[in-house]
């Protein structure tokens, strides 16, 4: 157990700050599930505004994430979830691995996503041409590569079977 999980007890509110590109993409309150030193849960309704409808799937109001952060792994996983409780499917985004600090969690996203559909019938790998857009294999190929491996790894978990096994 971390430093971190002993200040604040499961349903304690931690904000998640998404940043990108060394700015703040988005920041929200989440509701911490866990935090065992290594993995990280939060849960959040959708904080982005209205609809977002990227063709395969939407998000919207009402919709409810558990988010699965690792301080050792490049990517999270986020459980996506309709106001019923049916479920979508998994959202990951391949990022540096998590630092929390006290009420704040914050990723740093490197542009690759995934999308598993909650039959795992739909893997798609996301926002490839941004990644390479955005300069980080000069700028840091270690990470670059680290990103890289970590998206073929999910693809290949997702593929297998579901991302179920990761977040148990």
């Amino acid at each position: 157990m971390s430093a971190n999980s002993a200040d604040q007890g499961p349903d304690a509110e931690v904000e998640v700050v998404l940043v990108k590109a060394g700015r703040t993409k988005i920041r929200y309150p989440a509701r911490l599930l866990s935090d065992d030193g290594r993995r990280i849960a939060v849960r959040a309704p959708w904080a982005g505004g209205g609809v977002r409808d990227f063709g395969f799937v939407r998000f919207e109001p009402g919709d409810v994430f558990t988010e699965y952060y690792w301080r050792d792994r490049w990517y999270s996983v986020k459980e996506v979830r309709a106001h019923d409780g049916t479920l979508k499917g998994h959202y990951c985004d391949i990022a540096r691995p998590a630092v929390r600090s006290g009420e704040e969690l914050v990723v740093e996203d490197l542009d690759l996503d995934l999308w598993c559909s909650a039959d795992g019938t739909d893997v798609r790998r996301l926002d490839e041409d941004e990644f390479a857009a955005g300069g980080l294999q000069e700028s840091d190929p270690a990470a670059a590569a680290a990103a890289v491996a970590a998206l073929d790894d999910l693809e290949s978990l997702a593929r297998a079977g579901g991302l179920g096994s990761i977040l148990a």
